[in-house]
């Protein structure tokens, strides 16, 4: 097995600044799962990560995420 092929690819960066498209992209292009943070907690709670921030803050949405 290639050493390179298991590892993982973790994008960072400031809100809306393109990690989930280019994450998309380069999931398709590694041919490895794509796992969004947002997409998740979007799932979980039933709203977005941008109503979230919006409406209830940065404490709010930081409570959110399960490390």
């Amino acid at each position: 097995m290639n050493t390179c092929a298991a590892r993982h690819v973790v994008l960072v960066g400031m809100m809306g600044v393109g990690k989930s498209s280019v994450g998309r992209s380069l999931a398709v292009e590694l041919g490895r799962p794509l796992f969004d943070s947002d997409e998740m907690i979007e799932s979980e709670v039933g709203r977005t990560v941008r109503e979230i921030w919006t409406t209830d803050g940065e404490a709010a949405f930081l409570s959110l995420i399960h490390i």
